[in-house]
């Protein structure tokens, strides 16, 4: 799934509760959330484990980023060795800790992904980003191909531990492809006759490192299910009495 199939589930399950999708830089993710800018977010590995929960979902395909001239496109997939003699754009953005970088250095670094493409269009040289971002800065006159040895960058969905509301409890189901009647995770309100004023939220979430999301509103009815720290309404059932023990003749 992606966060705007997330986004239209959470839509269908809790309507009376927007959440907003705020795109910021990788590198601004973690700060954001702290800040309480966002609920929780899709950031990239690794995190503080002290101060963020995190649920890995997956590991992205690393590309290279080429004119749609270029020799590369030949191929179905490169490698690092094939890059060798190429000039290799690292922006100070860059999201690989690289140990050597790979391919011959370019005059200067860019600032950001962003401009690193422009070089690229502009035939200075060929960027290496996780596939999500070759996509998310697109070009007619650009593609890309899969660097199969190439260090990958792995995307969780994460939140501040203190700060797990009810309604982030609810974007994790969602996430996780818990249904709506799952025991672990809370559901929507019940039927309108049963239903009584809840109390006001936030969740969100953050996509791919790139952005992040907030959700504020009310939410009705009593949830069905029960998950960690989720309250459920009404009273247990009263056990059946029991009769008095017969006496054997």
């Amino acid at each position: 799934m992606t966060p705007a199939k997330w986004v239209r589930i959470w839509n269908e399950r809790l309507p009376g509760v927007p959440l907003t999708l705020v795109q910021v830089p990788a590198a601004e993710a973690p700060g954001v959330l702290r800040a309480g800018e966002a609920d929780a977010g899709f950031v990239r590995l690794p995190v503080d484990r002290t101060y963020f929960s995190a649920i890995p979902l997956y590991t992205e395909t690393t590309v290279v980023v080429v004119p749609k001239d270029h020799l590369i496109t030949a191929a179905e997939e490169v490698t690092l060795a094939d890059l060798a003699d190429e000039v290799l754009l690292h922006p100070l953005d860059d999201v690989f800790d690289w140990e050597a970088p790979p391919g011959e250095p370019a005059f200067e670094r860019p600032a950001t992904t962003p401009d690193a493409i422009e070089l690229v269009a502009a035939n200075i040289g060929l960027l290496v980003v996780p596939q999500s971002l070759a996509r998310l800065y697109h070009r007619r006159d650009l593609t890309y191909r899969p660097v199969v040895d190439a260090p990958q960058s792995s995307i969780a969905l994460s939140w501040p531990e203190e700060a797990t509301t009810d309604l982030v409890e609810d974007f994790i189901g969602i996430v996780r492809g818990r249904t709506v009647n799952s025991t672990r995770g809370r559901t929507t309100a019940r039927p309108a006759a049963d239903a009584r004023p809840g109390r006001s939220d936030r969740s969100g979430t953050q996509q791919n490192g790139k952005s992040a999301a907030k959700s504020s509103g009310k939410s009705s009815g009593k949830p069905a299910g029960r998950t960690s720290g989720a309250r459920t309404g009404g009273r247990p059932a009263k056990p059946a009495k029991r009769g008095k023990p017969r006496r054997r003749s």
